[in-house]
């Protein structure tokens, strides 16, 4: 597994050479009724014994998007420098971050491969960002395992798919489904 350096922001580095940063665990997961459809994100960060949850629906997503954002969400909602663990039941988002996928994707211009431009670059491109500004690791937890903390966030997202007021997903459904492998590309 490829070890990532955090960036640490100019203005924060003093700061945090000083006192240890905030521990925060993120347990996060996203789904779909159909793929693509509806779907659902859950987020629960957990700081010392405060717990926060998070969780929002869209008309028509997939469900790696929403396990993407369900991350995003967890990371914004942090108010500052903070040492993270993001636990998640997608081994897609958690190798595509711990095994430097990602990374490798944005610096071949969204690219795959030679024939495969990576899908979601809106997502990873905003995912990347956020995780520069904390420590930051993925760690694999297996779904439905009984898991209190990742069953929470699952139900979260499943309530959320289900909403009757889902917001758009505009840089999914603005791209024709017949090819979603062309997703955000001309």
């Amino acid at each position: 597994m490829k070890e990532r350096k955090a960036k640490v922001p100019p203005a924060a580095s003093r700061e945090s050479e000083s006192k240890p940063l905030p521990e925060v665990a993120i347990y996060t997961d996203g789904g779909c009724i159909d793929n693509p459809g509806p779907g659902g994100y859950g987020v629960l960060l957990i700081h010392k014994d405060n717990r926060k949850e998070l969780s929002g629906g869209f008309r028509r997503t997939t469900n790696n998007r929403m396990e993407i954002l369900a991350a995003i969400k967890g990371l914004e909602a942090l108010r500052s420098r903070c040492r993270v663990t993001i636990y998640s039941d997608s081994q897609y988002l958690v190798n595509a971050i711990e095994q430097g996928w990602a990374t490798r994707w944005q610096s071949h211009g969204w690219w795959r491969n030679r024939q495969e431009r990576a899908i979601n670059p809106d997502l990873w491109e905003h995912l990347l960002s956020l995780v520069d500004k904390h420590e930051v690791r993925f760690k694999w937890v297996r779904g439905h395992a009984g898991h209190p903390e990742n069953e929470r966030a699952d139900e979260l997202a499943r309530t959320a798919a289900r909403g009757k007021h889902l917001a758009v997903d505009k840089m999914y459904e603005r791209t024709p489904p017949a090819d979603p492998a062309r997703l955000f590309w001309k």
